[in-house]
């Protein structure tokens, strides 16, 4: 999936879990954390390591890491470690497929299609319409709910949003970097 996808996803289940346990997640963070196991892409492109939906795609992994965010921040780090592994769970375990989901205790792949399901290619149609169908619910969402002004307010927090932004336009004007989802 494009970052357009997985911060939609993010965006979405940071309202579920918003109402359900009564806190306000910060959007832009939400956005960057549902980015941040493509971070791998970054390191295949400089180095040509090929570790796309590797380690930084592993549920054990995100556990790992939240775990101090877990004891710290308890209820309200929910919102953002389900942004983080709704990226591999969700969005890449449907399209693309081959997850290394429990590294290190295991590289076996993972994703829809093998689990036998169809393959979906990152650049198809269905993934398209897909991502273009979650873009316009997110905005209609960000509208109803006038978190369209989280984007314009003068915070701090709003800088980590180069991050997603820098993340959609990369691709559009260096072209993407690499060559398979």
């Amino acid at each position: 999936m494009f970052a357009v996808g997985h911060m939609s996803i993010a965006y979405l289940l940071g309202k579920g879990s918003e109402k359900a346990l009564h806190i306000k997640p910060n959007i832009p963070l939400l956005m960057v954390l549902s980015i941040l196991p493509d971070i791998d892409i970054l390191f295949d492109f400089l180095t040509g390591a090929q570790i796309h939906r590797g380690p930084t795609h592993s549920i054990i992994v995100a556990a790992l890491v939240f775990i101090p965010i877990f004891i710290v921040y308890r209820k309200k780090a929910i919102p953002y470690f389900l942004a983080l592994i709704s990226h591999p769970l969700l969005a890449d375990f449907i399209i693309g497929g081959n997850l290394q989901l429990f590294w290190p205790v295991s590289i076996r792949e993972f994703g829809l299609h093998e689990l036998g399901g169809p393959y979906i290619n990152i650049f198809s149609q269905f993934n398209i319409v897909l991502e273009l169908s979650l873009f316009v619910l997110v905005m209609v969402f960000l509208y109803k709910s006038g978190d369209w002004r989280t984007f314009v307010s003068p915070n701090k927090t709003n800088l980590i949003l180069i991050i997603p932004i820098a993340t959609v336009l990369l691709p559009s004007t260096v072209g993407y970097p690499f060559s398979t989802s």
